[in-house]
């Protein structure tokens, strides 16, 4: 019944089915990578906001010489709360662009932090709206604290395909914080990740929106994961129900066209005739 499966045109059809579902298996896995890693930044971010900060050279490895930037941390590390004190460096203004906050686009403002050893860390400082004029108009800055500043902040790892970092109107602009990229522009050795203020002393400037923490949308992930397993699934029940549905339909024209009853057999005799 089921031996037309072993011709050519259906062995085709079932290897191309067995691929199909290997492919989405497979894309199920990685969907479910993906859903484990976010669930683990997710659980970093919760725990950082919990533990007490740490002193920066705990985390990140000091930077050598000016113009070069420290090692990159582990990214475990990221979202960790450290405490810093330094000065900050207002002649060396960072203006990350095209940045949206509360679906406001404006600038974030970036500043190196100048520690008593003269290595710097990035702070962003927080997100302000542009000037009037457009998006892309410099903002009025707030004014950089004079003095030593102690900063307690979330350590946030550098972002990728940076790009180039440009001047205009002597500030340093960017899309991106790319700390190497950033690094090249500073006189100062600079470590290998920025920082998200949460706390500042003195008090951070109301003008600053904070920037937010945003936790991964971890359950789109998982959702894939069932989608592409459920597909998986579906190839394969679909593939044996059209293969049953072939054989039904094979077994229906060879069924034997001779298995009536003789209608003469049971007919009643014609009026007239003998018995």
């Amino acid at each position: 019944m089921y031996r037309f499966l072993l011709t050519p045109r259906w062995l085709g059809i079932l290897a191309l089915t067995l691929a199909a579902s290997v492919v989405m298996v497979m894309l199920g896995n990685w969907q479910l990578s993906r859903y484990q890693d976010r669930s683990a930044i997710n659980e970093r971010i919760d725990a950082a906001a919990r533990l007490d900060p740490v002193p920066l050279t705990d985390v990140l490895t000091p930077p050598a010489t000016a113009g070069t930037v420290g090692p990159a941390p582990h990214p475990d590390a990221a979202w960790t709360r450290v405490t810093v004190t330094g000065r900050y460096d207002s002649a060396n203004v960072v203006l990350v662009r095209s940045r949206t906050v509360e679906s406001r686009v404006g600038f974030e403002i970036v500043v190196p932090l100048v520690l008593a050893d003269g290595t710097a860390v990035l702070v962003d400082r927080g997100w302000v709206p542009p000037a009037p004029g457009g998006a892309a108009a410099q903002p009025e800055l707030p004014p950089t604290p004079e003095g030593e500043v102690t900063v307690v902040g979330r350590m946030h790892l550098s972002e990728s395909m940076a790009g180039s970092v440009s001047q205009r109107d002597g500030r340093i602009e960017t899309r991106r914080i790319g700390v190497p990229e950033l690094a090249a522009e500073l006189p100062h050795p600079t470590y290998g990740a920025y920082l998200l203020v949460d706390e500042q002393t003195p008090a951070a400037d109301p003008a600053f929106t904070p920037i937010p923490i945003r936790h991964e949308n971890n359950w789109q992930n998982g959702g894939y994961v069932v989608q592409w397993w459920l597909f998986a699934g579906m190839a394969l029940v679909g593939y044996g129900y059209v293969a049953r549905r072939e054989a039904h339909t094979r077994s229906g024209k060879r069924r034997p066209r001779g298995d009536r009853l003789e209608v003469a057999a049971v007919s009643p005799p014609v009026a007239g005739s003998r018995d």
